[in-house]
């Protein structure tokens, strides 16, 4: 693939990625003294699935939250759908067409599966707060027709079954796709994964890679994520970007990245001189 095409690539498998839709450049994040991230560039395309790996705090959360917009960097700028990107609020963002799931669950545990999706749907609904809290007319309308949607989602991630179900009472596998099918409910363009495998078994490890692909293949969403299993990784992964110690130290195929040695160095612990 030739990933330095403007105009995009096709992937061994024959999908077409098309142009830039996010670039970060010379991103530089500080936390008092200590340099998080250092003077990292690289972009991510439409319809790609980008990974971003490196080892324990190698800075891949930080580069999530600047992507997100939660962190602000010190240097260097965030460009989304070639413009610069200014400092927003997280509904801002949200209203951009970007969306997440967190390392650690961020759910309503008190609330069913099916109200938990919808708060996805928030930043999407017009309706006032005086219309909703009389729940007539236009308010019904709309949480009608936003519904539907979420029950197309439900049946997508096969969780049909759980629709009902307190978030409390599940097993840490569902809450996982219950926080994906909450992300995909604002319809979004760019899709952030922090660690969407982590703590899972085998099963749910296959399920949750089959619903990122058929994610990606059916609603042509782009996808980064941050994962430390490496075979979902190079599964996965159409491109990899790699940190170590807040600087990137490969970006490419995951093929090509397999074969960096100073990626090799990296997670078989070579000493930093």
């Amino acid at each position: 693939m030739n990933a330095m095409n403007p105009e995009g690539y096709v992937t061994s498998d024959g999908r077409k990625i098309g142009g830039v839709l996010m670039e970060m450049k010379n991103i530089t994040l500080r936390f008092g003294g200590v340099k998080a991230i250092t003077d990292i560039s690289f972009d991510i395309r439409e319809g790609e699935i980008r990974a971003i790996i490196g080892p324990n705090g190698a800075g891949k959360s930080s580069m999530l939250n600047v992507i997100s917009g939660f962190y602000i960097p010190q240097e260097g700028e965030v460009w989304f759908r070639g413009k610069k990107r200014a400092p927003m609020k997280p509904y801002e963002v949200a209203q951009q067409g970007i969306a997440r799931t967190f390392q650690n669950i961020a759910l309503f545990e008190g609330m069913s599966v099916l109200d938990n999706i919808m708060t996805g749907r928030l930043t999407l609904m017009k309706s006032g707060m005086l219309d909703q809290a009389m729940w007539w007319g236009r308010a019904q309308r709309e949480e009608t027709e936003h519904r539907e949607k979420v029950e197309k989602i439900i049946d997508f991630l096969e969780i049909q079954h759980i629709r009902k179900t307190p978030v409390g009472r599940l097993p840490y596998g569902l809450k996982k796709r219950v926080e994906l099918a909450r992300a995909l409910a604002a319809e979004p363009k760019l899709l952030l994964l922090d660690e969407p495998m982590a703590g899972m078994n085998v099963e749910e490890k296959e399920d949750m890679c089959r619903f990122i692909l058929d994610v990606n293949d059916e609603f042509g969403t782009t996808i980064t994520l941050i994962e430390h299993d490496m075979g979902v990784v190079m599964d996965l992964s159409d491109r990899v970007v790699v940190m170590d110690y807040g600087k990137k130290i490969g970006d490419g195929p995951p093929d090509e990245v397999r074969a960096n040695p100073d990626v090799i160095n990296a997670y078989l612990g070579v000493s930093h001189d």
